[in-house]
């Protein structure tokens, strides 16, 4: 793979320091950590070590950028000589949270590379939300043992995937069509994003709202529904030959609302087709 061009990857190769990721997670920092090169934000690491992923963070970043580490191993804290602060705590206990925004306040960027575990990774989304500036971020890495037997004992309803498509039905709570009420979730999280292995929680809570279905007032004669005109065409002709007169009656046209676009029997052969497909998916 072509890692010459990410501005990421050479500051990693270049480093001192052990540091330890995968290949292809370098695409995708320059991609969602571009906008804040040069700002003065606040960027939080969760699993720093040794700290070789620290100093390609100041790196990327920028002298404006504050650096900040977490890490459950108390080895880290030598790290401040560095001018980074570092914090030594349990990602999954609410009151390391609580103590750490007290003295931190709101931060722009997340980033946990921590122990991995459903809870870890469950409990960094959900204590460090509140305290994520607008257009700010929550990355989770290695969301890969969120599929692993051994050790996270995954895949299951606990793990961070699963934990992931909750937010997405959240985030589509905002949906007119959905009759939900918004939660935290839905009135904090824009949308969220997949690579490989990572998850990235796009945070805005002024573009998050219930949406309502607008229309320009242009009338146009030629809007009609036809999700499902191609399995009833003989149907449909027969009809418009034949009783032309039921076009406009109304007990017609529910009638004709329910065969055509909400046909039990329509949707239990196309599950069928979606079926055939999934099992074709090699």
């Amino acid at each position: 793979m072509k890692l010459d061009k990410s501005e990421t990857f050479k500051y990693f190769k270049k480093s001192d320091r052990l540091s330890l990721k995968w290949d292809s997670y370098f695409l995708v920092y320059d991609k969602i950590f571009k906008k804040y090169k040069n700002k003065k934000i606040k960027f939080v690491e969760i699993g720093v070590a040794n700290g070789g992923s620290l100093f390609i963070w100041r790196k990327f970043f920028g002298k404006k950028a504050k650096i900040i580490g977490i890490d459950a191993n108390p080895y880290s804290k030598k790290l401040s000589k560095y001018g980074f602060k570092i914090y030594t705590g349990n990602q999954s206990d609410p009151n390391f949270w609580k103590k750490f925004f007290k003295k931190e306040g709101k931060v722009d960027v997340v980033l946990d590379d921590g122990g991995h575990k459903n809870l870890q990774q469950i409990s960094t989304v959900h204590y460090t939300l509140p305290y994520i500036k607008d257009g700010g971020m929550i990355v989770v890495e290695d969301m890969a043992t969120s599929y692993l037997k051994k050790e996270f004992y995954n895949p299951s309803k606990f793990s961070f995937i699963s934990f992931c498509n909750k937010i997405i039905e959240f985030i589509n709570y905002r949906s007119g069509l959905i009759k939900k009420k918004m939660n935290f979730y839905s009135k904090k999280i824009y949308s969220i994003e997949f690579f490989d292995s990572i998850a990235v929680l796009n945070v805005d809570a002024s573009k998050c709202f219930k949406s309502s279905s607008i229309t320009n007032n242009v009338n146009d004669p030629s809007l009609n529904e036809m999700r499902n005109s191609f399995h009833f065409q003989k149907t449909r002709k027969v009809i418009k030959d034949k009783l032309p007169f039921l076009k406009d009656s109304k007990f017609y046209n529910k009638l004709e609302r329910k065969m055509f676009y909400r046909n039990r029997l329509l949707n239990f052969k196309e599950n069928l087709i979606i079926k055939k497909i999934l099992r074709n998916i090699n």
